[in-house]
């Protein structure tokens, strides 16, 4: 086992794979907003290094393993990741998945009194939506580019017509405004009320999904259910 910023990893016999490594969860939303989307990434298969068979884990074949919606439990910090084999295609398909989790409530979450208020089983507690543009000049080549990060749906959507239609900003780069949606970012972080007590976090990322701050396994195994039930989510 090794701590601190280093990956501990496992592999099975079978070829399934585990990775561990220590990340806080005030670390996550940075790290979600950091990293572009580079492509489909198998969050299915888990990675280790150690070269030793994990107890518990049944890999009666290859395919019954590694192509379960597990996430991947974190040293330190208890919180799991899973990461989607492929990004969110667009800011449309995100929301959806988004409002249906807070609509049909499928974690079973309830809701409770704090600080004599009333709060919802599920809620958001922020919202990070970053755009990125680039500016062409005459011949197309390009000469500039921004990213402008909001923090609601709306202004992401009103933020991107303000800048394209800004003539302006257009005057200072020199050239025309083009909005690159397939770099942009997505994150939502959601409180979850458990009907143990447990409060715990869900933050939802164009290319993961990362459930922290809990203590029972049994919250992580029912965000495995809602993912494998969510096609978008694989």
């Amino acid at each position: 086992m090794v701590h601190g910023s280093q990956e501990t990893q496992f592999i099975t016999s079978d070829h399934c794979t585990l990775t561990t490594k220590d990340l806080s969860f005030e670390n996550i939303l940075s790290s979600e907003t950091r990293r572009p989307p580079t492509g489909p990434e198998n969050s299915r298969t888990y990675r280790d290094s150690g070269r030793a068979d994990i107890p518990g884990l049944s890999c009666p074949g290859q395919r019954e393993c590694c192509d379960m919606r597990l996430f991947t439990p974190r040293h330190g910090t208890k919180s799991a990741v899973h990461r989607l084999k492929s990004p969110f295609p667009d800011i449309t398909a995100f929301d959806t998945v988004v409002r249906a989790l807070i609509r049909a409530n499928p974690l079973g979450c309830i809701s409770h009194m704090r600080a004599k208020k009333n709060h919802q089983p599920i809620e958001i507690v922020r919202e990070m939506y970053t755009a990125k543009f680039v500016y062409l000049n005459a011949d197309g080549k390009q000469i500039g580019s921004g990213l402008d990060t909001y923090d609601s749906l709306e202004g992401y959507q009103y933020g991107i017509a303000a800048v394209i239609s800004n003539m302006a900003n257009v005057a200072a780069h020199g050239g025309k405004s083009r909005h690159i949606p397939d770099t942009d970012h997505f994150t939502v972080i959601l409180k979850c009320h458990d009907p143990n007590g447990e409060h715990y976090f869900l933050s939802i990322a164009r290319d993961r999904v990362t459930v922290a701050s809990y203590s029972d396994d049994a919250i992580r195994k029912r965000v495995e259910a809602w993912t494998d039930s969510v096609p978008a989510l694989e």
